[in-house]
């Protein structure tokens, strides 16, 4: 949208929420561009936040989080041995104790941990950038690049509120919505490459090239090189949880 001022030079018109969100899937540059002049993050994070809690009561009414969390632990048969070891009352009142923690967290505490998680993604890209290339980065602007970059999150979330309307999803875990990842390639007794599978997702990997084309646009730096580096990361970060779940399957 161009805009023009009193002096006859055409000038960007900057965006509207809406126009921002909207952006992100049709024209992503025009988004991350738009955050150099206004760095608000907070109507993408309540975005997700709200279909992320929305997933979690669906889930709830359509199949119940007790099945969920059976699902969760076919995938921790560490755990899942542990529980089998109990009496049938403390192993009763292990599993109610985690279906209520389950429908808490999903339901009310995710978004507080989703806020943490990206600050922390906000701090490390701000200063790989600004130390390792030389670039002038704020706080926010990383902050509005990771809220928006994460959109696509939403497509993924709505494919499971569907999936659970048809009246499937007796399958779903939270931290695997939906198949939309390699998981279900790799055995789930090989823990560490079933993990390392699950985490290579569409939607990830839209959601890290967006991120990617956000920090070419807020930097000036080649979109190569901030690909390489989003990618890089997340490869690092990922090859780490996956060992540390995998330790505890």
């Amino acid at each position: 949208m161009v805009a023009a001022t009193d002096s006859g030079l055409n000038v960007e018109k900057p965006l509207t929420e809406v126009e921002r969100v909207v952006d992100t899937f049709v024209a992503p540059s025009k988004t991350f561009t738009d955050i150099k002049h206004n760095a608000s993050w907070w109507v993408p994070f309540l975005v997700i936040a709200a279909f992320w809690c929305g997933l979690a009561f669906v889930a709830d009414a359509k199949i119940g989080l007790d099945t969920e969390v059976n699902n969760e632990l076919q995938l921790t048969p560490k755990q899942a041995d542990r529980l089998e070891k109990l009496s049938p009352e403390d192993r009763s009142a292990q599993l109610n104790a985690r279906v209520k923690g389950t429908r808490v967290f999903w339901r009310y505490l995710a978004p507080i941990f989703a806020l943490v998680m990206a600050a922390v993604t906000a701090g490390l890209m701000l200063g790989t950038f600004n130390f390792g290339f030389g670039a002038r980065l704020r706080f926010n602007q990383c902050m509005a690049n990771y809220m928006y970059s994460s959109l696509p999150l939403i497509i993924k979330v709505s494919i499971a509120i569907l999936v659970f309307f048809l009246g499937a999803g007796e399958g779903f875990t939270f931290g695997n919505p939906v198949a939309s990842n390699l998981g279900a390639l790799v055995p789930i007794d090989l823990h560490f490459v079933h993990f390392l599978a699950s985490a290579v997702d569409v939607f990830t990997i839209w959601s890290l090239i967006l991120a990617g084309i956000g920090y070419s646009c807020l930097t000036g730096i080649k979109r190569s090189t901030c690909l390489t580096v989003i990618f890089v990361w997340w490869a690092v970060i990922t090859v780490a949880i996956s060992g540390v779940t995998a330790l505890f399957a």
